[in-house]
């Protein structure tokens, strides 16, 4: 996921939406919009998300059936949520929000200081996470290809002082002691 990932903001009323993106703007990521829940799942499908504010409570598909189908995808498992919801909390609706690797349950109306802490932790935690993921993927292929080539070994010697070919603790005598 590229560091221009847009954070997703879904909410089913405009004024909400626009609040919202007022309150993320000085964050300087890209946005970008949705107002159903089967909006945003396209969204997420067409790639380049790397954060999901959403409201739990839509006309058809709401916050938790979004969620639900998210951790189903490969591609979009990882990706992290907020859930806003204009209810006061619900042990319910926590409950099965957190079961689903929700990051957070946001009751509006929001705090956009406490909105943007929250949101500028996660974005960051999850693009370096994503940079993290890329540079194991890096470094295994490059194993690959150390072990594909005849006489390489895969990983450097572990005694890096003594010399290829030559067994460990020849240099250091332990090889005539344990023959003695």
């Amino acid at each position: 996921m590229p560091p221009t990932a847009r954070i997703l903001i879904v909410d089913d009323h405009e004024d909400t939406l626009y609040a919202l993106e007022s309150a993320l703007a000085p964050l300087g990521h890209l946005l970008g919009r949705a107002t159903s829940g089967d909006e945003a799942l396209k969204q997420l499908l067409r790639g380049n998300v790397g954060l999901l504010l959403l409201d739990v409570h839509m006309p058809g598909t709401g916050g938790l059936d979004v969620v639900r189908y998210m951790r189903r995808l490969e591609q979009t498992q990882h990706i992290p949520v907020v859930l806003l919801t204009g209810f006061a909390r619900d042990r319910q609706l926590g409950a099965a929000a957190y079961a689903l690797g929700v990051a957070d349950l946001v009751t509006k109306p929001v705090d956009p200081w406490a909105l943007r802490t929250k949101i500028r932790h996660l974005y960051d935690a999850h693009q370096r996470r994503l940079a993290l993921e890329a540079e194991i993927r890096a470094l295994r292929a490059r194993l690959e290809e150390r072990t594909a080539v005849p006489g390489h070994p895969a990983l450097p010697h572990p005694h890096a002082h003594v010399a290829p070919g030559q067994p460990a603790g020849a240099q250091s005598g332990e090889l005539e002691r344990d023959r003695t």
